[in-house]
C-alpha cells in the first residue's frame, strides 16, 4: 500500500493494473464514499476494469486511516485538492474518474474546478443538492457522534442494511444474515468519519454543474434511500451532455449489490 504525501497530509492509495503492466494503459481514478475505504472497490470494480485493460487508482480520502484522519474536519475542497494531486502526483491526467456518494460528490466538483484532469466521469448515487430528510438524517448521525452515544453494533448494522440495501436484499433471509454480519463487523467510527459527516453538498449546485465539460455518465439505484434517484437526475440534467442510468432492483450500496451491472456500465462508458 504506497503513501503519497499531498496538501501536507499522508493518503494511501491502491495502485493496480493489467498484466502487461501500466506504462501504456488507461488511467481510472476510484473515488469512495462516506466512511469508506478504497479498498472497498476491490470486491468488484477494481478486478473488472483491470480486467477490460485499465490502470486503476483507488485511495482512502481523508478520515479514513491509513490516509490522515484530520480529525480537526475538513470540506469538500480539501477533498477535491486530495484528488486532484494524487492524479499530478501519479501523472494520470487527463483521466477517467468514477465515483460513489461522496465520492461522486468530489468526482463533480474535481472535474468542475480542475477540467484539465478528468476526461471522463461516472457519477454514481449522487446528487447537486441538499435536501430536507438527508439533510436531518446527517445532522442526526453528527449529533450522536458529538454527544458520544455509542449504538449496540447488531442495531447499528440493521440500520445501516435497511438504509442502504434494497427490498430484494433485506428479503432474501441467507443475503440478509451476510449483511447483517459484514456491517456489524466493519461498522463506521472514529473522528476522521466524524469529520467526513461534515462534508455534505453546500446549497444547490446544478447551475454550477453546467460548466463539466467531461463526458459523464450519471448511474442512479433505484432503490437508494440516501441518494434518491430523482436527484441523481437532477445532476445529469444540469452536465452537458450527460447520460443517466437507473440500476434496478438496489440501494445506495449498488456498486456492491449490483456489481454485475455497474461494471458493465463502468466498463462500457469508461471505454468509449
Amino acid at each position: 500500500m504506497p503513501v503519497l504525501t499531498v496538501n501536507g497530509i499522508r493518503i494511501n492509495y491502491y495502485d493496480d493494473a493489467p498484466p502487461a503492466g501500466a506504462q501504456n494503459a488507461p488511467a481510472v481514478l476510484l473515488v469512495m464514499g462516506s466512511g469508506g475505504s478504497g479498498r472497498a472497490w476491490h470486491l468488484h470494480q477494481v478486478p473488472a476494469l483491470v480486467a477490460a485493460g485499465f490502470r486503476v487508482i483507488s485511495f482512502d480520502n481523508r478520515g479514513i486511516a491509513p490516509s490522515e484522519e484530520c480529525p480537526g474536519g475538513f470540506g469538500i475542497d480539501d477533498l477535491v485538492a486530495d484528488a486532484a494531486a494524487l492524479v499530478e502526483e501519479l501523472r494520470l491526467g487527463p483521466c477517467r474518474v468514477a465515483g460513489i456518494s461522496m465520492g461522486a460528490h468530489i468526482a463533480q466538483e474535481l472535474a468542475l474546478s480542475r477540467p484539465d484532469l478528468v476526461d471522463r466521469l461516472v457519477l454514481m448515487a449522487t446528487r447537486a443538492r441538499p435536501d430536507a430528510l438527508r439533510e436531518a438524517l446527517c445532522r442526526a448521525e453528527m449529533e450522536l457522534y458529538d454527544q458520544g452515544i455509542r449504538l449496540p453494533a447488531a442495531y447499528e448494522a440493521v440500520v445501516q442494511a435497511m438504509q442502504n440495501l434494497s427490498p430484494r436484499t433485506l428479503d432474501n433471509d441467507v443475503q440478509a444474515r451476510d449483511w447483517l454480519d459484514v456491517l456489524e463487523l466493519t461498522r463506521r467510527s472514529g473522528a476522521g468519519y466524524r469529520a467526513q459527516l461534515g462534508v455534505r453538498v453546500d446549497g444547490d449546485r446544478r447551475e454550477a454543474y453546467r460548466g463539466i465539460r467531461a463526458a459523464t455518465r450519471v448511474v442512479a439505484f433505484q432503490d437508494d434511500l440516501i441518494a434518491p434517484p430523482h436527484l441523481g437526475r437532477e445532476v445529469a440534467d444540469a452536465i452537458p451532455g450527460a447520460e443517466y442510468e437507473l440500476v434496478p432492483d438496489c440501494g445506495h450500496y449498488g456498486y456492491l449489490e449490483s456489481p454485475d451491472a455497474v461494471n458493465k456500465s463502468l466498463v462500457e462508458f469508461l471505454r468509449r
